[in-house]
């Protein structure tokens, strides 16, 4: 259960073991470190592309042509439930229905022009954006793996020597 709940948010399954500053130390760095990125991308840096499906690579349409051509969501989707967003958007959002996007547009893929325009117009900073994105990502997996094999030590029960009895 503990890594089941460090990897809906980061740390929380240290909490609920007792380890309070361990997953403090990883909540606070894990989503600061992803939502700098998303800063630094202007908050358009972690989303889930229609682009095969759009007819703009030749490949079969579905998740997992989508993922193949956005391979950074793999990296940044262990972060947990901050990365949801991208997939509502994915399953949810039409183009048809621009006027009034769900959760107005967070996490939404921005269009090709927009892409072209960012890594164009701006600094470098987009790109950092996704790559600190995806290093908390990744990083989520060892807190993941940390939750998931407990305390490195743990108490040891009292025990008794041998013809004292308990108190």
């Amino acid at each position: 259960m503990a890594g089941i709940l460090s990897y809906l948010v980061p740390g929380l399954g240290q909490l609920t073991q007792g380890r309070v500053g361990k997953g403090l130390l990883y909540l606070v760095c894990l989503y600061s470190l992803f939502f700098y990125g998303m800063y630094l991308g202007k908050g358009q840096n972690v989303y889930l592309p229609k682009y095969a499906e759009e007819g703009n690579i030749k490949a079969k349409k579905g998740l997992a042509s989508n993922l193949y051509t956005r391979f950074q969501f793999v990296g940044q989707f262990p972060i947990g439930i901050a990365a949801w967003p991208a997939l509502y958007q994915y399953y949810v959002f039409d183009e048809g229905d621009d006027a009034k996007p769900p959760m107005s547009g967070w996490m939404r893929a921005p269009s090709i022009a927009r892409i072209n325009e960012l890594q164009r117009d701006t600094d470098k900073t987009w790109d950092l954006g996704w790559v600190y994105t995806i290093i908390a990502g990744v990083l989520n997996v060892l807190v993941i793996y940390d939750a998931l094999a407990g305390p490195a030590f743990r108490q040891a029960k009292a025990s008794t020597p041998q013809g004292v009895p308990p108190t």
